[in-house]
């Protein structure tokens, strides 16, 4: 039973992880023969204070872009 797990910073609707749940679910199932049923998908959202990249938050780059008026 395969599994996808997607992190995504938050904010997006719950509409939104919905489409991309079912879009992941229709393409592995397309491409692998997998019956749809069978496809796991979870969609974890982190908040942008807990995520970083070169020991940086989302929310601290957020914030000086939107200081820089970027």
């Amino acid at each position: 039973m395969p599994f996808i797990n997607v992190k995504q910073l938050s904010g997006r609707s719950d509409e939104q992880n919905a489409e991309i749940a079912r879009a992941l679910t229709e393409t592995y199932a397309r491409i692998t023969g997998v019956d749809p049923q069978n496809i796991w998908v979870a969609v974890e959202e982190v908040p942008a204070t807990h995520w970083t990249a070169g020991g940086e938050t989302f929310a601290a780059r957020r914030a000086k872009a939107a200081a820089e008026g970027s």
